[in-house]
């Protein structure tokens, strides 16, 4: 069985869904992984043979202020996971950030580069990655930019800001590749099932800026709004971001055999997708 740990967010929602009765999952109430004692005893009582772990504080500009929470959550949490599997033998998958990152390198990031984070949120999933590393059996695997059904997201903020205004500014010197939790998801299973350790990097293929995201998302929806560029100087928000921060994910695809599709194309689905449940 595999135990999906935050069942209930964004990503956590759609590995219940490809997962099916394979997997069980908890959330808050039922786990608290700031806790050893309450993780011990799920993990323990569930006993699974895989835990992936989807519970993380990722509010980028919230833990700049909540810095212990930060540390508490993505850091210590990820130590008490695995620690508790360690002890019942299961596989640990930790889903980490490119935020581990500065974005000085101005190349795709592989898995080995050295992180340098310029944030709380990216120093708290950094402690996370090493902290997993108590289980031998582990398995890291980072992403960014995520979007999907069942969370606040980038593209829903567009969507609603679109309903409201014709005119937007969105920053055009932050790089990166959007991408879909559905895909994501599935990168996570494959690796799983081929029983991968250290780690990955997993993202939509392809890469652009905020800015460019956004047109592509009011292209996709039909809509017609004016998207203007500003620095990420000029947006000044609490929490310093990399500038190009992509992520190399040809080991993926080398260990497994899955490359996740263009991120345009996961868009284009997602909004399909998004169409039919509303």
């Amino acid at each position: 069985m595999i135990l999906v740990v935050g069942c209930n967010g964004m990503l956590g929602r759609d590995l219940m869904t490809l997962l099916g009765e394979k997997a069980r999952g908890v959330d808050l109430g039922e786990i608290d992984i700031t806790d050893l004692e309450s993780t011990e005893r799920t993990l323990t009582a569930l006993h699974p043979s895989v835990v992936i772990n989807c519970a993380a504080y990722t509010d980028v500009d919230g833990c700049e202020t909540n810095a212990e929470t930060a540390m508490q959550v993505n850091g210590e949490g990820v130590g008490y996971l695995a620690m508790a599997t360690r002890a019942i033998g299961a596989k640990l998958v930790q889903v980490s950030t490119d935020y581990v990152f500065d974005g000085g390198k101005g190349t795709p990031y592989q898995e080995d580069d050295l992180p340098r984070p310029l944030n709380v949120y990216g120093e708290s999933k950094l402690a996370g990655e090493m902290n997993a590393a108590f289980n031998p059996d582990h398995l890291i695997v980072r992403t960014q930019w995520l979007y999907g059904l069942h969370g606040k997201n980038f593209v829903e903020i567009m969507l609603k800001l679109a309903g409201e205004k014709d005119q937007l500014a969105v920053v055009d010197d932050q790089v990166g590749s959007p991408t879909w939790t559905v895909d994501l998801a599935r990168a996570i299973v494959a690796l799983v099932d081929n029983g991968c350790q250290g780690i990955y990097h997993a993202a939509n293929e392809g890469f652009c800026s905020w800015n460019e995201f956004a047109r592509a998302i009011f292209e996709e929806a039909g809509l017609t709004v004016t998207v203007n560029g500003m620095t990420t100087e000029q947006l000044n928000r609490p929490a310093r971001r990399p500038l190009y921060s992509t992520l190399d994910c040809s080991k993926l695809r080398q260990d497994t055999g899955i490359a996740l599709r263009p991120w345009r194309e996961a868009l284009r689905s997602y909004m399909a997708s998004r169409t039919n449940k509303h």
